[in-house]
């Protein structure tokens, strides 16, 4: 059965009291059935996931049906191990608490004493190997055995034979591979470490299923399977009586008079193993200390394209605004676009531009699929780009969308319905993405983007290393001041002397730390001759709003110009550590402009995709099947997706993480569109109460930006 996380899935019941003639879902390759097509529908997603991992042979990253096919072929692989070879391997892997590298290099190295019938080797003729084939055992004498072979030629045909003793024949390579005898193993048994046998295959080949002396104080059978004891805890004393091991809780307690009391108690549970976090989402039970959920909001789902429609249309869209500058195409909002789409208007030139921008990069391709439409020598206008557009209909060949082709010579492309508009520009979008144009500019930003990698880690590292310089400078300069300083001895006479001339000594003859430091400070002011340095120090404190203090290294008062250097030093620190998140901001503007491909921000439980999209700012949500889309554009809504995601789960553990990473800059974009909504209702309700009385011009409407819109990259 393959692996989930290296341990067994059971398969689930089938539905009680199903009907004969009621109508199920059944599981093609595990034969599962479900009443429900939702429980179906996760099941079989969960075992398309590559996630599994093969038992026999432990190769992972494969789906379940690759997982039970990779196993059936190992199955019959194992099957060819010699008869002969079976029962010695198999005592040797009989409780064995070896690793299972180790065990396989333990039987590959004593299967190669075993010589048996069949076999081909290597035999020792005239000072030299060649190649033969052992035909039958023959023993001299009760110490010696001998071997009758055949000599192969090239073509492992036999040409004559010949008797020969053990030492004259030998394996020239191990008789089995590592991996081969790993899938033995794994075949053949139902735990590891100790690895023990299945009990048929055990009392097929006489094998004992008792464990050595030495393992049973560690394990015990349980209903037949081989389980670890529960470990001793504080209090607990282990006893075997008549052949059952019971375990006597001792609770002691501490109190003089009482005595000990004894409880036994049989324990035929094992200890369960913690689940290690994070599994996969639908394996996920309630847990205790689960946080409190909560519930994850609708998604708004008022778009005005059909559903099916909204994956090309957000699809064509990102293509558009992202390689605007290389199509000529100036940018333009997703409710523009969305709005145009369904606009009856032919001549709108939001599509008319998108189109054409399409067409003419295509026609710079050297593709022999647009060679007709060069030959044309058309220039691409308002007016004959629906020619160029019908003669890309006709090179595509696509039935459905060249059925449209009639409508659109007639100059009525407004007509067409959203499926039709959207599945054309879809495939102008495919064609453009295959030309050389596109593919040398995402390599042009490959490249940039690992530039601009390389120069991050570069600063990384160089930042690193100056810090790593300026902890070893501050540590060889404190060892350098305890030298310059004296003896500990030296420094405690020179305490007392100057506490003991002011009398700062307390009545039990201990010096107060406050006297002692108010008395050197004293002292030190007293002595040092840097007034001017202390005036200059105060008036830029002044000037600058900053406490300034007399800076000193070593112990000792610096000069005027080091002082005033370091208090620069100083006031350029925070300058520096702003440079720094600038810089990290920087970078990360430069990667997001260099766009290669467009990922979702991760899955939920259920498999739904969740996009985002910097140039409009909504959180798109996509099915699994890609049937429904909805979309989250509030701030509240994206705290409350978050707070209703589970980190157990693998899926829905990177959809938080990535929500983290982005959750300033999402809400953001969220705020910024809230205020645009709320000036455009603003915007909206002056236009409709403006006054007729009123000679000013009459306000634009907002809702209608798409049919003002102006291509300003437009190519000459």
């Amino acid at each position: 059965m393959p692996l989930l996380k290296r341990k067994p899935v059971a398969l689930l019941e089938p539905p009680q009291d199903l009907e004969p003639h009621e109508l199920v879902y059944q599981v093609r390759f595990t034969k599962e059935i479900f009443r429900n097509y939702p429980d179906y529908l996760n099941r079989i997603n969960l075992y398309r996931n590559r996630v599994w991992m093969c038992k026999s042979t432990g190769k992972g990253n494969l789906t379940y049906e690759e997982a039970l096919v990779s196993e059936k072929r190992s199955a019959e692989k194992v099957q060819e191990l010699p008869k002969e070879l079976v029962a010695p391997a198999l005592r040797i892997i009989q409780f064995s608490m070896l690793s299972l590298k180790d065990l396989a290099d333990t039987i590959a190295a004593k299967l190669q004493e075993c010589l048996f019938v069949g076999a081909e080797l290597y035999g020792r003729k005239d000072d030299d190997l060649h190649p033969c084939k052992i035909l039958k055992v023959v023993k001299a004498d009760a110490n010696r055995t001998q071997y009758g072979v055949a000599w192969l030629d090239r073509n492992k045909k036999s040409a004559e034979s010949d008797l020969l003793d053990r030492e004259n024949i030998v394996w020239k390579k191990p008789p089995f591979s590592r991996n081969f005898l790993k899938s033995f193993i794994r075949e053949s048994t139902y735990r590891s470490i100790p690895w023990v046998l299945h009990d048929k295959l055990a009392q097929k080949h006489d094998i004992s299923n008792q464990p050595p002396v030495d393992l049973r104080s560690k394990f015990v059978f349980r209903d037949g399977l081989l389980v670890c004891k529960k470990r001793k805890k504080r209090g607990q004393v282990v006893k075997e009586e008549s052949g059952k091991c019971e375990r006597n809780k001792v609770r002691s307690e501490k109190v003089e008079g009482l005595a000990v009391e004894n409880t036994k108690r049989e324990d035929d549970q094992p200890e369960e193993e913690p689940i290690r976090y994070p599994i996969d989402d639908l394996l996920v039970l309630p847990g205790v200390d689960d946080p409190v959920f909560t519930d994850r909001p609708l998604p708004s789902r008022d778009f005005n394209v059909p559903m099916d429609c909204v994956g090309d249309l957000l699809m064509v869209w990102n293509f558009c605004s992202s390689f605007g500058r290389l199509l000529h195409l100036w940018p333009f909002s997703l409710e523009d676009f969305e709005n145009a789409i369904c606009h009856k208007d032919s001549n709108l030139s939001l599509i008319v531009e998108s189109h054409s921008s399409l067409l003419r990069l295509i026609i710079k391709d050297t593709g022999e699929n647009v060679m007709p439409i060069k030959n044309k020598k058309r220039k691409i206008t308002a007016i004959t780009w629906t020619e160029y557009l019908c003669d890309f209909l006709e090179i595509i060949n696509n039935p459905e969308l060249s059925s449209n082709m009639t409508t659109i010579k007639r100059g009525h492309y407004g007509l067409l319905d959203v499926n039709s508009k959207l599945g054309i520009l879809r495939e102008l979008v495919n064609q453009v993405l295959e030309t050389d144009l596109i593919r040398e500019k995402l390599d042009e930003h490959i490249e940039q983007r690992r530039a601009l990698g390389s120069t991050r880690r570069e600063e990384a590292l160089e930042a690193a290393r100056k810090q790593r310089e300026v902890k070893e400078q501050l540590k060889a300069q404190s060892t350098a001041n305890g030298v310059a300083n004296g003896h500990s001895s030296d420094s405690t006479k020179c305490t007392l002397l100057l506490c003991s001339n002011d009398n700062h000594i307390g009545q039990n003859g201990e010096i107060t730390e406050k006297k002692v430091a108010e008395n050197i400070s004293s002292k030190l002011e007293n002595s040092l001759e840097s007034k001017p340095l202390e005036v200059a120090s105060k008036k830029m404190s002044k000037s600058q709003n900053i406490n300034v203090k007399l800076p000193a290294e070593n112990g000792k008062k610096l000069s005027g110009k080091e002082a005033l250097k370091q208090l620069r030093d100083d006031k350029k620190e925070p300058t520096e550590i702003r440079s720094k998140e600038q810089r990290k901001e920087y970078f990360e503007r430069e990667m997001e402009k260099r766009v290669i491909s467009t990922n979702p921000l991760g899955k939920d439980r259920h498999y739904n995709r969740y996009w985002w999209f910097r140039r409009d700012g909504r959180i798109f949500i996509e099915s699994s099947d890609s049937k429904q889309w909805g979309y989250y554009s509030s701030k509240e809504e994206l705290d409350l997706l978050m707070g209703s995601l589970n980190c157990k789960g693998e899926r829905e553990r990177a959809l938080q993480k990535q929500l983290e990473k982005f959750y300033t800059k999402i809400s953001s974009e969220f705020e910024k569109r809230s205020k645009n909504m709320v000036d455009r209702i603003a915007l909206e309700e002056a236009v409709l109460r403006r006054s007729t009385r009123v000679r000013a011009p009459p306000r634009e409407n907002p809702a209608n930006a798409f049919l003002r819109y102006v291509n300003k990259w437009k190519e000459d």
